[in-house]
């Protein structure tokens, strides 16, 4: 399968949000910022980013709330809570998806990219 015409589907745990994603990520990265974190429950969060014409939500509806007002803006499932997207404001020119939202998140392995490296818990050490 080329590059171009490889697809990502995902979804929130209880099946309410489905999503479809194609093509390569723009970009697949570790981000340790505080709000990731609480947002998550989890130590880091890794994303793989999208231009939104690449990806179609195909069942439900992605609920958005702004975290940071005019700056970040996170998408979850309005039923389950599941942790889906993340995208920087005031633009939206990327969708950050959660890595463990997708169906498949082997195949999304981030890279060395780590936004707010001055935020990860001392104790996480990643190989």
């Amino acid at each position: 399968m080329s590059e171009a015409n490889e697809r990502f589907e995902g979804g929130c745990l209880c099946g309410a949000v489905r999503f479809v994603a194609n093509g390569r990520p723009a970009a697949i990265y570790w981000c340790h910022c505080q709000s990731c974190r609480r947002h998550t429950g989890a130590p880091v969060a890794v994303f793989a980013a999208f231009n939104p014409e690449s990806y179609t939500v195909t069942r439900g509806e992605i609920t958005k709330f702004d975290s940071t007002p005019g700056q970040t803006r996170r998408g979850f499932c309005a039923r389950c809570g599941s942790t889906l997207t993340c995208e920087s404001l005031p633009t939206t020119d990327l969708t950050h998806f959660h890595v463990g939202a997708f169906d498949d998140p082997a195949r999304l392995a981030p890279s060395t990219k780590q936004y707010f490296p001055e935020e990860r818990l001392p104790w996480l050490h990643l190989g």
